[in-house]
């Protein structure tokens, strides 16, 4: 235990120094505010010029605009989708930046396992995804209070954070394939390819009604966004296959580092 603290306080020291960051906070800090901006729109629609397409949504659009509205759609929601490339860019990050900075030979030579350099690793993603949900939490109360919002509810309101963080907690979950494909790629680009394949896959899997089986489609169905109607077709079956994916790309992450030709 001792050696994965010391490992993890390592690579939270590497990340003080990038501006990566930065820029994932940054990035991922639009999701409330661009919630935030469309919130205003429905609002005061005479803001919005004739000719833009956001005219004829806001029109068709029947959110009521108050405190469960934003935070369930606008925060909930998008971050049950937004959030695979968000958390998904975090571990190939993470995980792939010894091979880009060429330093995974030093990570090899340190008097300690290698199964506790990789789970040091999975606690420092944990750490900065849960920081970045914190964060953007906060910037949605920020916003909402900005925004004078009405309709607020302790009990409602409690719930729609739980709701959040569970979906969170799901998305954060599948970071762990991403991990394996940094890994095995030796580089940021197959795992970026793979999260631009599975976010395309997860926005279409519930049409084909498969869904609630597609690992990364079931983080945004259980937040609400497919509708509540597929949200109660969600199952065991359907958290398995989340958990056996999850479970499985730790594995194959350790299997890996620890026993393929690191040359």
């Amino acid at each position: 235990m001792r050696d994965i603290l010391i490992a993890a306080v390592v690579e939270l020291k590497k990340l003080k120094r990038s501006i990566i960051v930065w820029i994932v906070f940054i990035g991922y800090a639009l999701i409330p505010v661009m919630g935030g901006i469309m919130m205003y729109l429905i609002k005061n629609p005479n803001l919005i010029p004739d000719s833009s397409i956001l005219k004829i949504k806001a029109s068709m659009l029947t959110t009521p605009v108050d405190w469960v509205s934003y935070l369930s759609i606008y925060l909930t929601q998008v971050a049950g989708l937004v959030g695979i490339i968000a958390f998904g860019f975090v571990a190939s990050f993470i995980f792939g930046r010894e091979y880009s900075d060429n330093t995974y030979r030093d990570l090899l030579s340190l008097p300690i396992s290698r199964s506790t350099i990789l789970n040091a690793k999975y606690i420092v993603y944990l750490l900065w995804s849960i920081i970045l949900a914190i964060f953007d939490l906060i910037l949605s109360f920020i916003v909402g209070l900005i925004l004078r919002l009405t309709g607020w509810d302790y009990i409602t309101i409690l719930s729609t954070i739980g709701k959040y963080f569970t979906t969170i907690g799901l998305v954060i979950s599948l970071g762990t394939l991403i991990s394996f494909f940094a890994l095995w790629a030796r580089s940021y680009l197959v795992p970026l390819a793979f999260l631009a394949l599975v976010y395309i896959l997860a926005t279409f899997m519930p049409y084909l009604g498969l869904g609630h089986y597609f690992p990364w489609s079931i983080p945004a169905i259980y937040s609400g966004m497919a509708g509540e109607e597929l949200k109660r077709r969600l199952n065991i079956l359907s958290y398995m296959c989340l958990l056996v994916t999850s479970l499985g790309g730790y594995i194959l992450t350790i299997g890996w580092w620890k026993y393929s030709d690191q040359k």
